[in-house]
């Protein structure tokens, strides 16, 4: 059995889940209101404030599919209620961040400033011009345009420069040596 898919949800106060047919929820926060279709085959129980996750046999894809459908749903819990953050850490001399309205415009070395727009559901703040923070209460919406972000200019290794992660964590490399010998 799944030790994932078997760990029960807690719903906390003030958080509303609807699971309708065919395993449509809605999970109504004080954040907002996620809403996503679930696959059919694992089936949702929701006892007062737990949520249970079960699947209906031992096939590979219905093992695979159980851990994957409680953890999507307790994102969506966790996500209506505290919302999730991606930090990033922007290096290198003359790279910075500014935010005009709910545009990011970067200069990151190149010939041109980069802007990006923020999607619906996305929220920016930019508190120093080397550090961005991406916050929403979809986690995969979060994760995708912070790695967006990151993907307008990756560190590199020989210098460090470029956009990071604020946990991530570079492996440096040692540039040419000359001939010595």
């Amino acid at each position: 059995m799944s030790r994932i898919g078997r760990a029960p949800i807690t719903v906390p106060a003030g958080v509303e889940v609807k699971v309708g047919a065919d395993n449509f929820v809605t999970v109504k926060g004080p954040k907002g209101t996620l809403e996503q279709k679930l696959t059919a085959a694992i089936t949702i129980e929701q006892d007062g404030g737990v949520i249970n996750v079960t699947r209906p046999n031992d096939l590979k894809e219905n093992r695979s599919l159980h851990g994957l459908t409680r953890t999507l749903l307790n994102n969506m819990v966790v996500g209506v209620t505290e919302g999730f953050r991606k930090e990033l850490d922007v290096n290198g001399v003359g790279y910075r961040v500014a935010l005009q309205g709910s545009q990011l415009t970067m200069n990151l070395g190149y010939s041109h400033q980069v802007i990006m727009e923020a999607p619906a559901g996305i929220t920016i703040e930019v508190p120093s011009p080397n550090k961005i923070i991406v916050s929403g209460m979809n986690k995969q919406m979060v994760g995708q345009f912070a790695a967006e972000v990151r993907e307008k200019r990756p560190p590199e290794p020989y210098k460090g420069k470029g956009i990071r992660y604020s946990n991530e964590v570079v492996r440096r490399k040692e540039g040419k040596t000359g001939a010595k010998k």
